[in-house]
């Protein structure tokens, strides 16, 4: 396979991204730091793709379930990272040279040659603080069906492991969110196997190696996790922990937090019924959802009254997600004790002193 060229990556720009969360599409990867890299020739780049993603597209029946495999070599500094994205599989990657930042759900790891990562589909994640260092990355992105922490994995027909052995390696997946291990020999062999397949995709029994390899890697993590684990956390994988990882993003996220929602559209988002939802919003927040929805908007419109004076009250009130501006002051009154219009004033008054 050659190197990636503007050519072979239009099929990775063109493609609407399978991961949806409503309209939250920054959580969608569309690897645009990635295509502008492989354009400008700032690294050397090897890949096989289904979808959205940057490589030389495959058949969505060769390898079921493997939406992205492949690597790149950057070498020297590099003026470019990725963006926070999400996948819509689990992404596994290896550094074999090089030191790069890696941040997943907030937290930044210094990546060292040697080392793997480990993502799910809800962990927001990305290479580089802000820009990737120099060296050699491999990864995979492995569509197991799974979007929520607490539903079922289902592995691809290719995967040989025993039963009990996929079993316990699902059970190591989904009870632990540590995003960095240290990779083991065979590890690393398995990735320059792999690396060494996509690079000849044309030839003969290419497919057949992939999957050899491809289960090979999954044992060997199965074992490095086996060493490496040093707990286990069944809650990681409940329906509370959904909905935890939800809030979250309402709480955290404007773009979430105003779009049109619903009790029953919320409950769906989570993939669970309204009145399981609703307990575990209580749990968790200790208020309903709705009422939880109100007050993260609210929060958000009282930083942009602050902030940007500009904007009129009932600008704001609409980009918060609030059908009124009517119905906007009622609920603003009753969280902040003052009316819009007050509480702008006190905030600019604050500012002169």
């Amino acid at each position: 396979m050659q190197n990636c060229s503007a050519k072979n990556i239009e099929h990775g720009v063109s493609t609407k991204p399978t991961y949806q969360a409503r309209n939250a599409s920054y959580e969608i990867d569309r690897c645009e730091p990635q295509n502008r890299a492989i354009e400008t020739g700032k690294i050397l780049f090897h890949a096989l793709t289904k979808g959205h993603y940057p490589g030389t597209p495959v058949p969505e029946n060769i390898l079921s379930g493997l939406s992205s495999i492949g690597f790149w070599n950057a070498g020297g500094a590099q003026d470019w990272g990725e963006n926070p994205h999400r996948n819509e599989g689990v992404e596994i990657t290896f550094l074999e040279t090089g030191t790069m930042f890696f941040v997943a759900d907030g937290k930044k790891y210094n990546l060292r040659a040697g080392q793997f990562t480990i993502t799910r589909p809800w962990q927001l994640h990305k290479l580089g603080a802000p820009n990737i260092g120099p060296g050699r990355l491999h990864w995979l992105i492995i569509d197991v069906g799974v979007r929520r922490p607490h539903q079922n994995w289902n592995w691809p027909a290719w995967m040989v492991l025993t039963k009990d052995d996929l079993a316990e390696l699902t059970r190591k997946l989904r009870h632990n969110e540590n995003p960095v291990w240290n990779a083991t020999p065979a590890i690393t062999h398995s990735f320059r196997e792999l690396a060494r397949t996509v690079e000849v995709w044309n030839r003969p029994h290419a497919v057949s190696r992939l999957a050899t390899n491809l289960n090979q890697l999954f044992l060997g993590i199965l074992d490095a996790l086996s060493e490496q684990q040093t707990h286990e956390t069944p809650d990681l994988t409940s329906r509370q922990r959904t909905v935890e990882l939800f809030l979250h993003e309402v709480e955290n996220n404007p773009a979430i937090s105003r779009e049109l929602w619903t009790i029953n559209s919320m409950a769906e988002h989570c993939g669970m019924g309204v009145t399981a939802f609703s307990k575990y919003c209580r749990e968790l927040v200790n208020s309903g959802p709705m009422e939880y929805l109100n007050r993260c908007r609210l929060e958000f419109a009282a930083q942009q009254l602050r902030g940007k004076p500009g904007l009129s009250i009932t600008e704001i009130a609409l980009a918060s997600g609030f059908n009124s501006s009517q119905y906007f002051a009622t609920r603003f009154r009753q969280h902040f004790q003052m009316s819009p219009s007050r509480f702008v004033l006190k905030a600019n008054e604050a500012g002169k002193k």
